[in-house]
């Protein structure tokens, strides 16, 4: 295999792809796949007109890649912005999909990262952002995916665990802004919970149904995000809200705790309390506890820390803040947090400066820089 030939060739081949009408980073996914393809079956069969060949693949891989997209947009067009509860009615193969990328010759981590830029039509960026890597790591291991299963007969499924993974991404993503896919999860882990009996499942969709039922009090009429302390409640969907603690609760009777009903029953909390200070803190303390036990997960001890800063307040919150890496992501921000309701509007200003440069989105970054100006305009008084 000659890859100086293939380095040589790449920047031609991704501008020509452009001037046929390609988005760059959907030119450079099908470039990439194009090149995987040449790595496999150059060695054997090496074409006469090697860039000839590397375009035409590489153009088929992006009509192919832009059908699918399509395809997912009109699925989603036909989910209502808020999905109704009860069974689903016409079940795709959108879920089956999924199963079927999350392959036992992948690792989970590249199983989910494949499946949520195959099917879930995330962009590698976004996917990096959910995983908090660099987007180079995150095309390597989706390049790396992709050679792996190249080939390989998709007659052995993955796991369920790792299919709930790439739904909770999705949503997520969805839930952010950034990408309208909220709805399309829930209708996938609808039809999930549907037809799998597993607490896991059902606290995922119980999560899922809780974060959504807040959605139309998340933002402002101008677009800018509302936080949870200062949001309208009467906003939220009581339906959906109803409907979510009704699934977690079947699911925590079942004595088979998992991260999904943990992270629900945090939620649940929220949704109960009629009023910001009417939160049970402590007992999201608690769950918080829970949830570290069963993921280990940093993130999950940064949320912590918010929630042992109200319960017990700022000062133990910032104790448990400073046993955290302080590269996490949103943990400057949760610092500004606490720091002002510890009375330092100083400190807090300049930290919620600093988290809005490392913002992951808009929405968030104009937030943060809302914040600071309220303080450092309360000091100028």
């Amino acid at each position: 295999m000659n890859e100086a030939l293939l380095r040589s060739l790449t920047p031609s081949v991704l501008g020509i792809l452009v001037r046929r009408g390609a988005d760059f980073a959907a030119a450079e996914d099908a470039v990439q796949d194009a090149l995987l393809e040449a790595v496999r079956v150059w060695p054997d069969d090496l074409p006469r007109d090697p860039k000839a060949w590397l375009i035409t693949v590489a153009w088929r891989r992006f009509l192919d890649a832009t059908r699918s997209d399509a395809a997912r947009r009109r699925r989603e067009d036909l989910v209502d912005e808020e999905p109704a509860p009860g069974p689903v009615p016409g079940a795709d193969d959108t879920l089956q999909l999924y199963f079927l990328c999350a392959h036992p010759s992948l690792t989970p981590s590249s199983a989910v990262a494949l499946t949520l830029r195959a099917v879930g039509g995330l962009t590698t960026r976004q996917i990096a952002r959910a995983y908090l890597v660099p987007e180079a790591t995150m095309a390597q291991r989706i390049s790396r995916a992709k050679r792996t299963v190249s080939g390989v007969r998709f007659d052995q499924p993955g796991d369920v665990a790792t299919v709930l993974r790439v739904l909770y991404l999705v949503f997520n993503e969805g839930y952010s802004g950034d990408v309208d896919l909220a709805a399309e999860a829930i209708r996938l882990t609808r039809q999930l919970a549907a037809a799998i009996d597993h607490p896991e499942v059902a606290g995922l969709l119980a999560l899922m149904l809780l974060h959504h039922a807040r959605r139309a009090a998340r933002t402002a009429p101008d677009g800018s995000l509302v936080p949870l302390a200062e949001q309208d409640r009467g906003r939220w969907d009581t339906g959906l809200i109803a409907e979510g603690v009704g699934i977690l609760q079947a699911a925590l009777a079942r004595d088979r705790l998992g991260e999904f009903q943990a992270q629900a029953a945090i939620a649940a909390l929220h949704a109960d309390a009629p009023t910001a200070g009417e939160t049970d803190w402590v007992q999201i303390v608690e769950w918080y506890d829970e949830l570290a036990r069963l993921t280990d997960s940093p993130v999950v001890r940064l949320n912590r820390a918010v929630a042992v800063g109200e319960a017990d307040g700022p000062r133990a919150g910032l104790a448990a803040l400073a046993a955290l890496d302080d590269s996490l992501p949103r943990h400057t921000a949760v610092a500004a947090y606490l720091h002002e309701r510890d009375g330092d509007p100083v400190t807090a200003a300049r930290l919620y400066a600093e988290a809005a440069l490392k913002a992951p989105n808009t929405a968030e970054r104009d937030h943060l820089t809302r914040q600071a100006a309220r303080l450092n305009a309360g000091r100028s008084r």
